[in-house]
């Protein structure tokens, strides 16, 4: 069900943590709750960007907006943020960071690089959930977003620790709300399906998919825009939203076979799982 903006306010507001907001789906998430009259706070690593950001989002809604530095793959991540935003009455948490940039197979990466996902989309987002969960359930009201993946729904190839870091996000997500909904907190599992981002974009340059980085749009991957939109109509309608009606069928297909088939059925696809058809050059 959508929420109007007065009541947005009230039930979400006056404040909002947007982590990941200095692009992609996280800076469409922070000016989508700008737009509904809600303060936010920006959370990223680039100064210069957020700072733009927050510029840019007070300039077009005269609401008060936050930069706020952070690495979240730093183990004190959350005792930065947590001083950066002390006194803020936060009523809206959204946990948008966490892209894979490198798409490649467990043993060719780092096992710094795989700890740093894991703290990244594991741990922080659990200490940011337990951090503002609190005053949230206090107060009877508020909303927090959890942003999964597709990938995070079974294993497959070249994804096997992002794969699994999202799938701990969409069940911490459906956890707390199960524990908070009756407290008057809204919480959603957002699960996204290949989403038209300049992380995407990079990636498939990388791979070979791509020519040059460019403002064209992924095909068939999902406007940012619209994934901030989706989020914010259906925070009320927990524990878990599927993105895009493909997403949502293939769901349903995946949990009507047996586990190793769909992993099978996931290394048979390649890199469609990123909107692509083909498997791009290396």
């Amino acid at each position: 069900m959508s929420v109007e903006p007065l009541e947005f306010q009230m039930r979400y507001g006056p404040w909002a943590v947007v982590a990941g907001a200095s692009e992609g789906v996280g800076l469409a998430l922070a000016r989508a709750v700008a737009a509904r009259g809600v303060n936010v706070a920006l959370l990223a690593r680039r100064q210069a960007v957020l700072d733009e950001a927050a510029a840019s989002i007070h300039a077009d809604w005269g609401v008060q907006a936050r930069a706020v530095t952070v690495d979240f793959t730093e183990p004190d991540a959350m005792t930065s943020i947590a001083e950066a935003t002390a006194g803020l009455e936060v009523g809206l948490l959204a946990l948008c960071a966490g892209a894979d940039t490198r798409y490649e197979r467990f043993l060719d990466s780092t096992v710094d690089g795989a700890l740093d996902m894991v703290q990244r989309n594991a741990a922080f987002p659990l200490a940011a959930c337990h951090h503002f969960a609190g005053p949230m359930a206090a107060r009877g009201r508020g909303g927090i977003v959890l942003f999964g993946s597709g990938a995070g729904l079974v294993g497959g190839p070249n994804m096997a620790t992002y794969a699994a870091t999202k799938a701990f996000d969409i069940v911490l997500g459906e956890g707390l709300w199960a524990e908070l909904h009756d407290a008057g907190v809204d919480v959603l599992s957002l699960v996204l399906g290949p989403t038209d981002t300049p992380s995407l974009r990079q990636l498939l340059v990388r791979l070979g998919a791509r020519p040059v980085p460019d403002d064209e749009p992924v095909p068939g991957a999902a406007c940012a825009a619209d994934v901030a939109e989706e989020a914010l109509l259906h925070l009320p309608d927990g524990p878990t939203w599927f993105v895009g009606e493909v997403l949502r069928e293939g769901s349903k297909y995946l949990g009507s076979i047996g586990r190793s088939e769909a992993v099978r059925m996931v290394m048979g696809l390649g890199v469609a799982v990123l909107g692509i058809t083909e498997e791009p050059a290396r």
